[in-house]
């Protein structure tokens, strides 16, 4: 699917795909259409009515009052929350999968949205093009749409006080960077809990995304190391240092390298 070009690539059946490697039984043209009924119930509610701000109204009427999608605050880290089947069954998410799911009913009505990667927190963003001013949304927090000031306050909510809103934070992000942020997101929820066979398949996924990552590359080779697949490990290393030679952590990784190497040699 990600071989075509970026505005042909569907995101519900994109971020499906990758629920289907945790659900293998998982019927992604049956939550395709539940993404159609979503898209024909909001435009019956939204009746004749084409005013943007008028259709993003009804859109978060209907997806967090009627329907009860909301933000995952009391178990924020769940792998589930990244998964685009579990977040439809359960209507509860993250940031970006809430926001995947406000993108996708969207498109169905003819909302001209997109996504918008803050960091720390994913947002979207129906840009106006002379129908007015670009209008965000935060699909985590209910679909309210905020200003300026609002992001600030995400911004110190995510860190601290120590990040500064700049408006280039809104710039539109592609379904390829949407696709890497909910890969990015699992790959660390594994790699915490030390479920490394896991974060290893979605390394693999980043690398279908991304084939030449150097530091997607090293972090699988990383990964095979703890699973003692010591010579696949040795080979993503050894490419990994030819990829970024100076890279910060070079010295490093050949020092794993070494010590990868003396231990296949002991078990020979």
């Amino acid at each position: 699917m990600v071989r075509q070009p970026e505005t042909a690539i569907d995101l519900a059946e994109a971020t499906l795909l990758i629920a289907k490697e945790e659900y293998p039984d998982l019927d992604v043209a049956a939550y395709l259409a539940r993404f159609d009924d979503m898209g024909a119930d909001v435009r019956r509610l939204a009746g004749p009515v084409q005013e943007p701000r008028h259709l993003i109204a009804d859109l978060s009427e209907y997806l967090f009052r009627r329907l009860g999608f909301r933000g995952n605050t009391e178990d924020y880290y769940d792998p589930k929350n990244s998964f685009l089947n579990e977040v439809l069954d359960r209507r509860m998410g993250i940031p970006i999968t809430l926001s995947a799911v406000y993108l996708e009913v969207a498109r169905r009505v003819g909302l001209r949205v997109h996504g918008v990667g803050m960091p720390g927190h994913f947002l979207v963003k129906y840009a106006g093009r002379g129908d007015g001013e670009d209008i965000v949304i935060d699909p985590f927090g209910g679909g309210r749409v905020v200003s300026p000031a609002d992001c600030q306050r995400i911004l110190d909510r995510v860190f601290d006080g120590k990040r500064s809103f700049d408006p280039g934070m809104l710039a539109i992000v592609g379904t390829r960077q949407i696709l890497t942020r909910i890969l990015t997101n699992l790959k660390g929820i594994y790699f915490n809990t030390e479920q490394y066979d896991k974060a290893l398949s979605i390394v693999e996924r980043l690398l279908i995304l991304h084939p030449q990552n150097s530091c997607e590359i090293r972090d699988r080779g990383l990964l095979s190391c703890q699973l003692r697949r010591y010579a696949d490990a040795v080979a993503d290393l050894e490419r990994y240092l030819r990829l970024a030679p100076e890279a910060h952590d070079a010295e490093t990784i050949r020092q794993h390298l070494r010590t990868l190497r003396q231990r296949a040699a002991a078990l020979n």
